[in-house]
């Protein structure tokens, strides 16, 4: 997996088609990721859910990280609890959206970030429709507590993975397709 990705970052479009990953391989990497983030953020909240009560803190390396156990009826930093079924919605819908995009991967870091932004998308997805106090207005489970900065969980720490890595492959130029743009000022500095 890491050659696809190195090979994919040292030759995004300025190779031939057949140096870039098969539609396949693309695939395999868009849902082994996802997979990867779903279940891992899935398994940590049943370990916290069944091993600590809610508002109880254990020191993992203090003072720098602490496991935390809360329930966020509302988005980052407690934002917007009381429309709690506003996020099931717009989870649902990103969830779509990506797999919508997906048809036109042709770059494998677009294919793990787009992997890790829908796993952790369907993670809090899964808690708003599954967990109390009811459908689609649940609570998600967050544990992870760093100084100064909002209580979150795996799903949380995908989607900003993935958000990081979008925001780097756009700054870069790199389409979802591994098509690479150039900007005026990069074009003169290459065929100087």
């Amino acid at each position: 997996m890491t050659d696809d990705l190195a090979a994919d970052a040292a030759h995004p479009a300025s190779s031939s088609s057949s140096s870039r990953p098969s539609r396949a391989r693309l695939l395999s990497l868009f849902a082994g990721f996802a997979v990867f983030a779903y279940v891992l953020d899935q398994l940590t909240k049943l370990w916290v859910t069944s091993t600590m009560v809610e508002g109880e803190r254990i020191p993992v390396l203090p003072p720098l990280l602490h496991w935390y156990f809360i329930r966020n009826s509302g988005a980052a930093f407690s934002i917007g609890e009381n429309v709690t079924w506003v996020f099931s919605i717009i989870m649902a819908g990103v969830s779509i959206a990506i797999l919508f995009q997906v048809r036109k991967l042709g770059s494998a870091w677009w294919a793990l970030a787009l992997g890790l932004l829908l796993g952790g998308a369907l993670g809090n997805l899964t808690d708003r429709l599954l967990r109390e106090p009811s459908f689609g207005m649940g609570h998600v489970v967050d544990f992870i507590q760093l100084p100064n900065f909002a209580i979150f969980n795996i799903a949380d720490s995908a989607v900003v993975s993935a958000v990081a890595i979008i925001c780097i492959l756009t700054l870069k130029g790199i389409s979802l397709d591994g098509s690479r743009h150039v900007t005026a000022p990069q074009k003169k500095a290459d065929d100087a």
